[in-house]
């Protein structure tokens, strides 16, 4: 029974790092709601054990990213001076919220992202960049960048904009990630993509090496008050560090789009199952 539940935990994070890559949302989405519904393991531990998960998949995802000059490095680190408060913020709030209001409030933000992804599908995300005029901090700071994508086979010169408005975006993801122990990649995504218009797969990368350094810093606190279990951890980041190398070779060949259509499903059903279990319902 024990090597059956190791395999189940590689399985779980192989589909999470997959996953996680290609979108940048870390896994921890995937990998909490399916220790607690599916495994039945309390939701403290599998918190924990998605710290861990996030930072398997930035660490795996992001030497990939380095490689294919998708990253941007100095977006990161301005950005992660928000996310790294907002994670200390969110992971000294854990003591004090009831469980229920976890299920709920981690069920709502799952619903969240797959209306967001949605509205994506429905949109013009897939088409080419367009341009935008870079504000006065991007032109400070030195953020506007460029990447080769192989799917178009060209070089990409993009601008960032908006930046005060990502930075507020990004100290809101910090707290979610504190708080439920996810690298909230969506949020990420959607402060570098929609906010700073930058485009979806430097977005993307870029959202996975920051949510390892977020999640890090969080990931004391959960160590020290006994949420991280070994046993739960290590199987999960194995097979994490696996998906998310492969999840990076795809996501530069595919359009986000196919991705996108395939994971909305699984979206709303977790989202649904969490936050009725927050009510007492078990669907």
């Amino acid at each position: 029974m024990v090597v059956q539940q190791v395999l189940e935990l590689i399985a779980v994070g192989l589909l999470a790092g997959i996953f996680g890559a290609i979108l940048g949302i870390g896994g921890g989405m995937i990998i909490t709601p399916v220790l607690t519904i599916m495994m039945g393991i309390d939701i403290k531990y599998a918190i924990g054990a998605s710290i861990i998960a996030v930072i398997a998949t930035s660490s795996g995802a992001t030497v990939a990213y380095i490689k294919d000059d998708l990253l941007n490095l100095r977006v990161a680190m301005f950005l992660e001076i928000a996310t790294t408060v907002g994670a200390i913020t969110g992971a000294l709030l854990t003591g004090v919220i009831p469980h229920a209001m976890l299920y709920i409030f981690f069920g709502l933000l799952l619903m969240y992202s797959s209306t967001n992804m949605i509205r994506k599908l429905r949109g013009t995300q897939d088409e080419a960049y367009r341009p935008v005029t870079p504000d006065k901090w991007s032109e400070k700071l030195n953020l506007n960048g460029s990447y080769y994508d192989v799917f178009e086979h060209k070089e990409v010169d993009y601008q960032v904009k908006n930046v005060p408005g990502g930075f507020a975006m990004m100290f809101g993801a910090g707290i979610a990630s504190g708080l439920l122990g996810i690298g909230s990649g969506a949020f990420k995504v959607i402060a570098m993509d929609t906010i700073m218009k930058m485009p979806l797969k430097p977005s993307s990368a870029t959202s996975n090496l920051m949510m390892g350094v977020t999640a890090a810093a969080s990931a004391t606190v959960y160590f020290f008050n006994g949420s991280i279990h070994p046993q739960i951890a290590a199987p999960l980041a194995i097979g994490i560090l696996v998906g998310a190398t492969i999840g990076t070779h795809i996501m530069t060949r595919l359009r986000p789009r196919v991705i996108r259509m395939i994971f909305i499903p699984i979206l709303i059903y977790m989202g649904l199952q969490m936050a009725l279990k927050g009510f007492g319902v078990n669907i």
